[in-house]
């Protein structure tokens, strides 16, 4: 009898230490910390992992992880009601009233903007009191966030598209400010104009009482959050799994209010692509103002070795490339972020980016991480194996069409190295005829391999495609689009050939990428047997062209910036001064007015994959 009650107990202590451990999440169990029980924690907050904050199964209700983002929206709910209810009653509760929602409008603000050490404090209170918080509210303080605010004002709040300066404050041109490879070369940015900045939201937070505090919020923070979510319908448009995963940009929408950082980022790229979009250089230039405040807070997090692994630095990294492709304020703009985000993710390691943001941010853009190792010329750690399994071992997502491809594309830098060093070494004349011998063999061995590959490739997954393969469609003059011609390469007759339909956007997007690789990969072919043919390399380079219509008048959003780089490659591999390039021409412009993208009208020779591209001879 005393052992099967010592055995009841011990069941009982056992069952109590189970349900203990999961009210912790798995990365705080992992880090033996404590947690608060929030979803995301205040530890995964603090060291910039909110969307890896995971809880297993638990047994009842009360340990139920709370939401962070249900507390914030509970604070709008709130606000929204108290205020309906004052414009309802004149009687005496309106004061009380105004008091709770200047209270709760200080709150929500302090969360948004105020330092870590005040958010903290503030959302610790929040977790640890039911009856209110246990001091008084941090005034919300002059140190960021207001300096482009008072630009807007929404004279109609049933349209909030319409937008208009009620102060101009910038100049009406062009904005004139560059921004060259910040991230990379760690240039500081001139101490005037911080000085000019930190002036301007010095007058702008002495004007303020506790009233402009409600104000500054109900006028100009739903301005801002309708550029948000308008930059998230274009750089993250919600798609079907058929139309390839594009919702990275959206989830880091989503955690913005954990991260000071993410957040003004998110602001100052969808001001600036809003005030693009309709072209309102008072608005765009705005965007261009905080811009340089967070090229300095993302400064500050590469320098620290903890934050610099954060997802809120990959995060901020992937949207100053979003709003390069925007405004294009340099030529290495693109570049530059390309490579700082990929320097991130290296050094990030492959089991960082198996769940969460970061899955999404590798998997999704994993296009554009090898296209700058392709442009680079240069071999690249996303070939190694681990690269190429550990990201997916979670199951977070799983492998396409596309994915596997690109398997194959993250070997294609590797060789274009050995090309460009093997070619180096024959104009120096240093190597004997044995050891030319020798190298030439083992580059044109790797080039037969891996072209094995792409066929392989293409028989397993585009010939056998469930949805249906590429379809040939007629083009029709009564069209907005121009019209696609090529040249008979035997005869010199310039025809209207068909276009491609494709079953969805996922296909249209591999088989543009598999044109690409394949002519980049034919470049440096120089065997005498079995090599691509210049008529093959035509026929990549129209593939690309006759992909062109269906997916630009398919593809929702800003999607049209994955097919930036095929598009790119393509133009290097048509004849000068053709019908194709002309054809090329007028698409770059169509898609720069329609979408307000500044790289596709520059041409993007900064995607250029030459030998001789100045991008890659300095």
């Amino acid at each position: 009898m005393v052992g099967d009650t010592r055995q009841v107990a011990n069941d009982s202590r056992v069952r109590k230490a189970s349900n203990r451990q999961s009210r912790s999440c798995k990365v705080c169990r992992l880090r033996k910390v404590k947690c608060d029980r929030v979803k995301p924690c205040h530890a995964c907050c603090a060291h910039g992992y909110p969307s890896k904050c995971v809880y297993e199964s638990v047994p009842d209700e009360d340990a139920r992880p709370i939401s962070q983002a249900e507390e914030i929206r509970n604070l709008r709910d709130e606000i929204k009601d108290l205020r309906t209810r004052i414009n309802d009653r004149q009687d005496g509760s309106q004061t009380q009233h105004l008091q709770r929602l200047d209270q709760l409008a200080s709150l929500f603000e302090s969360i948004r903007s105020a330092p870590l050490s005040v958010v903290d404090d503030l959302v610790r209170d929040i977790r640890t009191t039911q009856g209110g918080l246990k001091k008084d509210l941090t005034p919300v303080g002059p140190w960021e966030g207001l300096e482009a605010y008072e630009q807007y004002d929404y004279l109609r709040q049933s349209s909030p598209v319409s937008v208009i300066p009620i102060r101009n404050t910038i100049s009406n041109g062009s904005p004139e400010q560059n921004f060259n490879d910040p991230i990379i070369l760690g240039d500081d940015e001139d101490d005037d104009d911080d000085e000019e900045e930190e002036e301007e939201r010095m007058s702008i937070g002495s004007g303020s009482d506790s009233s402009g505090t409600v104000s500054i919020m109900s006028v100009q923070r739903p301005a801002v959050d309708v550029f948000v979510e308008r930059f998230v319908d274009a750089f993250s448009p919600q798609v079907d799994l058929k139309s390839g995963k594009a919702g990275a940009i959206r989830a880091a929408a989503g955690i913005r209010m954990f991260s000071p950082l993410i957040s003004d980022a998110f602001e100052a790229v969808s001001v600036a692509f809003f005030g693009r979009s309709v072209q309102n250089k008072q608005i765009e230039a705005s965007g261009f103002r905080l811009y340089p405040r967070v090229l300095r807070g993302l400064q500050d997090a590469l320098n620290d070795p903890e934050r610099c692994k954060a997802e809120s630095t990959l995060v901020t990294v992937t949207l100053l490339l979003a709003f390069e492709s925007v405004e294009r304020t340099t030529q290495r703009g693109v570049p530059a972020h390309v490579r700082g985000a990929v320097r991130l993710i290296e050094h990030r390691g492959p089991e960082n980016h198996m769940y969460g943001v970061e899955h999404l941010l590798f998997t999704e853009l994993r296009p554009y991480w090898i296209a700058g190792a392709l442009a680079a010329r240069q071999p690249s750690f996303l070939a190694r194996e681990e690269w190429k399994t550990i990201p997916w071992s979670a199951g977070t997502t799983n492998k396409d069409i596309n994915h596997h491809l690109l398997d194959l594309a993250v070997e294609v830098p590797g060789l274009l190295a050995q090309s460009d060093i093997f070619q180096e070494e024959q104009r120096s004349s240093l190597m004997g005829a044995q050891e030319i011998a020798v190298k030439q063999a083992a580059l044109w061995n790797g080039i037969t391999n891996l072209t094995a590959r792409f066929e392989e490739w293409y028989n397993e997954w585009v010939i056998n495609y469930p949805d249906g393969a590429p379809q040939d469609v007629e083009q029709s003059a009564d069209q907005e689009f121009p019209i696609f011609k090529q040249r008979d390469l035997r005869t010199g007759a310039i025809f209207v050939p068909t276009i491609l339909s494709y079953p969805n956007l996922l296909l249209a997007q591999t088989m543009a990428l598999y044109y690409s690789f394949r002519l980049i990969l034919s470049s440096i072919d120089t065997r005498p047997e079995d090599r691509v043919t210049p008529i093959q390399q035509y026929g990549f380079g129209c593939g690309i062209c006759r992909t062109l219509q269906w997916y630009i008048q398919t593809a929702p959003g800003n999607m049209i910036n994955r097919l930036a780089f095929p598009t790119r490659v393509a133009w290097e591999a048509l004849p000068d001064n053709g019908p194709e390039r002309g054809f090329m021409l007028k698409v770059l412009q169509l898609v720069e007015r329609r979408h307000a993208l500044g790289l596709w009208g520059s041409g993007m020779a900064e995607l250029s994959v030459r030998e001789n591209s100045p991008l890659n001879t300095e």
